[in-house]
Protein backbone atom coordinates (compact mmCIF):
# COMPACT_ATOMS: atom_id res chain seq x y z
CA UNK A 1 0.00 0.00 0.00
CA UNK A 2 0.98 3.47 -1.04
CA UNK A 3 0.94 5.89 2.48
CA UNK A 4 0.09 8.25 -0.24
CA UNK A 5 -3.41 8.37 0.05
CA UNK A 6 -6.11 9.09 -2.81
CA UNK A 7 -9.02 11.10 -1.46
CA UNK A 8 -12.27 9.14 -1.25
CA UNK A 9 -14.82 10.53 -3.80
CA UNK A 10 -17.46 13.12 -2.96
CA UNK A 11 -15.25 15.62 -1.00
CA UNK A 12 -14.53 19.51 -1.92
CA UNK A 13 -11.74 20.29 -3.02
CA UNK A 14 -10.40 21.85 -0.25
CA UNK A 15 -11.09 18.66 1.47
CA UNK A 16 -9.52 16.85 -0.99
CA UNK A 17 -6.52 18.41 -1.29
CA UNK A 18 -6.25 18.39 2.84
CA UNK A 19 -6.18 14.47 2.77
CA UNK A 20 -3.55 13.85 -0.64
CA UNK A 21 -1.16 16.40 0.63
CA UNK A 22 -1.37 15.96 5.09
CA UNK A 23 -2.70 12.53 5.34
CA UNK A 24 -1.10 9.19 5.15
CA UNK A 25 -2.52 5.75 4.59
CA UNK A 26 -0.98 2.57 6.72
CA UNK A 27 -1.72 -1.15 6.43
CA UNK A 28 -4.99 -2.36 8.18
CA UNK A 29 -5.77 -5.90 9.32
CA UNK A 30 -8.68 -7.43 6.99
CA UNK A 31 -12.01 -7.01 8.90
CA UNK A 32 -13.69 -9.79 6.74
CA UNK A 33 -11.50 -12.16 8.89
CA UNK A 34 -13.45 -11.75 11.53
CA UNK A 35 -16.91 -12.13 9.87
CA UNK A 36 -17.67 -15.89 11.21
CA UNK A 37 -16.43 -14.91 15.28
CA UNK A 38 -19.00 -11.88 15.08
CA UNK A 39 -21.64 -13.21 13.60
CA UNK A 40 -21.30 -15.61 16.10
CA UNK A 41 -21.69 -13.03 19.02
CA UNK A 42 -24.82 -11.72 17.74
CA UNK A 43 -23.51 -8.71 15.41
CA UNK A 44 -25.62 -8.98 12.10
CA UNK A 45 -23.96 -9.47 8.89
CA UNK A 46 -25.80 -6.51 7.63
CA UNK A 47 -23.69 -4.56 10.33
CA UNK A 48 -20.65 -6.15 9.10
CA UNK A 49 -20.80 -5.44 5.94
CA UNK A 50 -21.38 -1.71 7.09
CA UNK A 51 -18.10 -2.06 8.81
CA UNK A 52 -16.24 -3.27 5.50
CA UNK A 53 -17.57 -0.69 3.91
CA UNK A 54 -16.59 1.95 5.98
CA UNK A 55 -13.38 0.33 6.19
CA UNK A 56 -12.95 -0.04 2.34
CA UNK A 57 -13.42 3.92 1.98
CA UNK A 58 -11.46 5.32 5.66
CA UNK A 59 -9.53 2.50 6.37
CA UNK A 60 -6.05 3.17 7.43
CA UNK A 61 -6.39 6.83 7.00
CA UNK A 62 -4.40 8.95 9.30
CA UNK A 63 -5.08 12.72 9.10
CA UNK A 64 -3.35 15.51 11.18
CA UNK A 65 -4.36 16.17 15.01
CA UNK A 66 -8.24 17.72 15.55
CA UNK A 67 -8.12 21.03 17.25
CA UNK A 68 -10.90 19.57 19.98
CA UNK A 69 -11.88 16.33 21.44
CA UNK A 70 -7.80 15.19 21.77
CA UNK A 71 -7.33 15.60 18.68
CA UNK A 72 -9.20 12.66 17.13
CA UNK A 73 -8.89 9.27 15.79
CA UNK A 74 -5.34 8.28 15.32
CA UNK A 75 -6.54 6.37 12.36
CA UNK A 76 -9.64 5.75 10.83
CA UNK A 77 -10.59 2.38 11.07
CA UNK A 78 -13.74 -0.08 11.72
CA UNK A 79 -13.98 -2.25 14.18
CA UNK A 80 -16.43 -4.87 15.93
CA UNK A 81 -20.16 -2.97 16.03
CA UNK A 82 -21.60 -2.23 19.06
CA UNK A 83 -25.11 -1.93 20.18
CA UNK A 84 -28.67 -4.19 19.81
CA UNK A 85 -30.70 -4.90 17.13
CA UNK A 86 -33.29 -2.88 19.43
CA UNK A 87 -31.13 0.52 20.11
CA UNK A 88 -28.93 0.38 17.04
CA UNK A 89 -25.50 -0.57 16.13
CA UNK A 90 -22.15 1.70 16.06
CA UNK A 91 -18.91 1.02 14.72
CA UNK A 92 -15.60 2.25 16.51
CA UNK A 93 -14.12 4.77 13.71
CA UNK A 94 -10.36 4.34 14.87
CA UNK A 95 -8.65 4.04 18.10
CA UNK A 96 -8.18 7.49 20.40
CA UNK A 97 -5.01 9.08 20.18
CA UNK A 98 -4.55 9.42 23.83
CA UNK A 99 -7.03 7.76 27.05
CA UNK A 100 -10.18 8.96 26.66
CA UNK A 101 -13.99 8.46 28.15
CA UNK A 102 -15.21 8.73 25.06
CA UNK A 103 -14.93 6.53 21.53
CA UNK A 104 -15.04 7.63 18.38
CA UNK A 105 -18.12 5.92 17.01
CA UNK A 106 -19.97 5.61 13.15
CA UNK A 107 -23.90 5.70 14.23
CA UNK A 108 -26.75 3.60 13.13
CA UNK A 109 -27.88 6.02 10.52
CA UNK A 110 -23.59 6.48 9.29
CA UNK A 111 -23.08 9.69 11.58
CA UNK A 112 -20.12 10.33 13.06
CA UNK A 113 -19.36 11.04 16.51
CA UNK A 114 -18.54 10.38 19.87
CA UNK A 115 -20.21 7.68 22.59
CA UNK A 116 -19.93 8.98 26.22
CA UNK A 117 -22.29 8.35 28.76
CA UNK A 118 -24.67 8.96 26.01
CA UNK A 119 -24.04 9.03 22.12
CA UNK A 120 -23.44 12.55 20.20
CA UNK A 121 -23.22 12.69 16.37
CA UNK A 122 -20.88 15.45 15.47
CA UNK A 123 -21.40 15.41 11.61
CA UNK A 124 -24.20 13.41 9.58
CA UNK A 125 -21.06 11.84 7.91
CA UNK A 126 -17.47 10.62 8.32
CA UNK A 127 -17.38 13.39 5.30
CA UNK A 128 -18.27 15.98 7.58
CA UNK A 129 -15.86 15.26 9.90
CA UNK A 130 -12.84 15.56 7.08
CA UNK A 131 -14.26 18.23 5.72
CA UNK A 132 -14.50 19.94 9.15
CA UNK A 133 -10.22 19.25 10.00
CA UNK A 134 -9.66 20.34 6.04
CA UNK A 135 -11.34 23.61 7.11
CA UNK A 136 -9.67 23.65 10.87
CA UNK A 137 -6.38 23.26 8.53
CA UNK A 138 -7.29 26.12 5.90
CA UNK A 139 -8.81 28.91 8.55
CA UNK A 140 -5.63 28.26 10.44
CA UNK A 141 -3.29 29.25 7.65
CA UNK A 142 -4.83 32.12 6.92
CA UNK A 143 -6.80 33.82 9.96
CA UNK A 144 -4.99 36.76 11.11
CA UNK A 145 -6.36 36.03 14.50
CA UNK A 146 -7.72 32.95 15.95
CA UNK A 147 -9.96 32.92 19.40
CA UNK A 148 -10.66 29.81 21.68
CA UNK A 149 -14.12 30.74 23.93
CA UNK A 150 -15.33 28.14 26.39
CA UNK A 151 -17.91 27.09 28.50
CA UNK A 152 -21.46 29.42 29.26
CA UNK A 153 -19.03 32.49 26.78
CA UNK A 154 -20.11 29.82 24.09
CA UNK A 155 -24.16 30.29 24.11
CA UNK A 156 -23.46 34.09 24.39
CA UNK A 157 -21.49 34.01 20.57
CA UNK A 158 -23.63 36.21 18.56
CA UNK A 159 -24.43 34.23 15.37
CA UNK A 160 -26.40 37.16 13.08
CA UNK A 161 -24.96 37.50 9.60
CA UNK A 162 -23.35 34.09 9.78
CA UNK A 163 -24.14 31.41 7.66
CA UNK A 164 -23.95 27.70 8.55
CA UNK A 165 -20.84 25.86 6.24
CA UNK A 166 -22.89 23.07 4.81
CA UNK A 167 -20.07 20.25 3.88
CA UNK A 168 -19.28 19.91 7.43
CA UNK A 169 -23.04 18.27 8.09
CA UNK A 170 -22.91 19.86 11.15
CA UNK A 171 -25.22 17.59 13.58
CA UNK A 172 -23.57 18.52 17.52
CA UNK A 173 -20.06 20.36 15.94
CA UNK A 174 -21.52 23.26 13.54
CA UNK A 175 -19.56 25.63 11.39
CA UNK A 176 -20.52 29.36 10.57
CA UNK A 177 -18.99 31.97 7.82
CA UNK A 178 -19.42 35.57 8.19
CA UNK A 179 -18.45 38.55 6.37
CA UNK A 180 -14.30 38.15 7.27
CA UNK A 181 -14.45 35.11 9.72
CA UNK A 182 -15.42 31.16 10.14
CA UNK A 183 -16.86 29.87 13.47
CA UNK A 184 -16.02 26.68 14.70
CA UNK A 185 -18.76 25.20 17.51
CA UNK A 186 -17.66 21.79 19.33
CA UNK A 187 -20.70 20.90 21.47
CA UNK A 188 -20.14 17.08 21.06
CA UNK A 189 -18.25 16.56 24.59
CA UNK A 190 -20.75 18.42 26.19
CA UNK A 191 -23.55 16.37 25.05
CA UNK A 192 -21.92 12.80 25.39
CA UNK A 193 -20.59 13.68 28.56
CA UNK A 194 -23.47 15.37 29.64
CA UNK A 195 -20.66 18.62 30.68
CA UNK A 196 -22.08 22.07 29.62
CA UNK A 197 -18.54 23.07 30.33
CA UNK A 198 -17.35 21.14 27.64
CA UNK A 199 -18.58 23.76 25.49
CA UNK A 200 -15.82 25.36 23.13
CA UNK A 201 -15.58 27.78 20.05
CA UNK A 202 -12.54 28.70 17.85
CA UNK A 203 -13.01 31.86 15.80
CA UNK A 204 -11.08 32.72 12.99
CA UNK A 205 -11.14 36.22 11.88
CA UNK A 206 -9.58 38.67 9.35
CA UNK A 207 -10.29 36.29 6.67
CA UNK A 208 -10.62 37.92 2.90
CA UNK A 209 -12.60 35.45 0.52
CA UNK A 210 -10.19 33.02 -0.43
CA UNK A 211 -9.83 32.43 3.21
CA UNK A 212 -13.66 32.30 3.79
CA UNK A 213 -14.27 29.35 1.46
CA UNK A 214 -10.86 28.04 -0.33
CA UNK A 215 -11.96 26.05 -2.42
Amino acid sequence: MSPVPVAPTGLTRRAKSFVELEGIRVPQPDIEDHRGAWIEQGVPAAEIDRAVAFEARWGGLALPPAPFYESGPRVLGADLPEGSTAEGWWIPAGDCRVSMAYGFMIGPGGEFGIHGYRWAPLHASTEGWVESLALVSHARRWAKTITRITGEAVDSLDLEGYEPVPEVQGVADTWWRGKDSLIALYRGEAVAMDAPGGLEAHIYGGLDEWGLRGG
